[in-house]
């Protein structure tokens, strides 16, 4: 148990740069220097995290506590690498809470959201390569992008995508002929409707525990897919946040080592204090033990399945036209004046073309946001 809490306590400070680059942090320590397990049983595991919601790096913590060191490797390897964060990550929300209002902490927000968009776009290329794997998932995650803003509901354009593209596949690979189209499968489900936003509820910490499980439980591809339910849940729905606190709530989370998620820490300070911090980092986390421990022996089937990966690959597109609608939105937020278009420009072409660390970039756009300060 004192090994693997080590290891993740020392990733989870350490751990910078996205979900990418904690996995590949995760197998430099367990097969190369470790030699916990070889490269086929991580990229076993690996590949199981993708067929199941939640964020990838902290699930990949979770499996090799998991083989490891049993029932409780799998609880002490994930609460490792997550509380690190959690507690960095409140730290800034406190300072954000006292001092969100000072103007240099405001003009240092103001330099970072422009890289944090450029850095969205760019997991969003990335992402897309792998995920569009011809014209039918193309469609659907188009299909996802617009009905996005028409008011339909995340969760169900997530399983209609998901359906729909397994059932496609799988017809298709039969030999029969799909006679579905992305939307004809949508109608049928009576998802085509906008959902009906309710009026804003006053501030509950059970509700914040519950919006959070629900997003854990529902979420998959990369961390950046978490924004389309937090503005759709936190700033829509509920009418708890704006979008600049959104923003500013993501570029706290990437600014900071370890998983993603911990966006949620940050969410539930500035919302609910302490108790709020604890109670949403439990709520998005929780799911994903769950579903470590349900997988992890199915693995071995998991990975041969054409139904489950053709269901996978419905989600990940889905996934990418919510992440693709709300990058849209935050943009407009985050990019408002010729400086902040430039900085969101230069991140882009340091990011595509010379693969700067995402890190760095950031720190770079706090650093021209201070200065930017002493011209103005």
């Amino acid at each position: 148990m004192w090994e693997i809490a080590r290891l993740f306590l020392k990733l989870g400070l350490t751990a910078f740069g996205g979900p990418a680059a904690h996995i590949a942090m995760m197998r430099d320590e367990v097969v190369t220097r470790r030699k916990w397990i070889d490269d086929q049983h991580f990229l076993d595991l690996l590949g199981a995290t993708n067929l199941i919601p939640g964020p990838n790096s902290t699930e990949m913590a979770i499996h090799i506590g998991f083989v490891r060191g049993g029932w409780r490797g799998l609880v002490v390897g994930g609460a490792c690498f997550i509380l690190p964060a959690m507690l960095i990550v409140m730290a800034l929300a406190w300072a954000y809470d006292q001092f969100g209002a000072v103007p240099e902490v405001d003009r240092l927000l103001y330099g970072v959201k422009p890289v944090i968009i450029a850095i969205v776009v760019q997991a969003l290329w990335g992402l897309g390569r792998k995920a569009v794997k011809g014209a039918l998932t193309a469609v659907v995650g188009l299909v996802a992008l617009v009905l996005y803003f028409t008011g339909v509901n995340e969760i169900a354009l997530l399983l209609a995508g998901s359906l729909f593209v397994m059932l496609a596949q799988n017809i298709r690979r039969r030999g029969a002929r799909g006679l579905f189209t992305p939307h004809g499968l949508l109608a049928p489900l009576g998802l085509s409707l906008p959902a009906i936003a309710p009026a804003a509820l006053p501030f509950s910490l059970p509700i914040l525990f519950l919006t959070f499980l629900k997003i854990g439980a529902v979420l998959y591809g990369s961390g950046y897919v978490l924004l389309a339910f937090l503005r759709a849940d936190f700033v829509v729905r509920l009418g708890w946040l704006t979008d600049r606190q959104l923003i500013d709530a993501v570029a706290i989370g990437q600014v900071t080592p370890g998983p993603v998620f911990t966006t949620a820490t940050f969410i539930g300070y500035v919302l609910g204090r302490v108790p709020g911090a604890v109670l949403a980092t439990i709520g998005i986390f929780l799911p994903s033990f769950v579903f470590v421990a349900i997988s992890n022996p199915l693995i071995p089937r998991i990975r041969h399945s054409p139904w489950a990966g053709a269901l996978l690959d419905g989600v990940n597109v889905a996934s990418l036209g919510l992440m693709a609608a709300v990058t849209l939105q935050l943009g407009q937020a985050a990019l408002v004046d010729p400086l902040t278009m430039a900085l969101g420009l230069t991140a882009a072409i340091l990011l595509f073309r010379f693969k700067v660390n995402s890190t760095w970039l950031v720190l770079g756009g706090a650093l021209t946001g201070l200065l930017s300060s002493l011209l103005i």
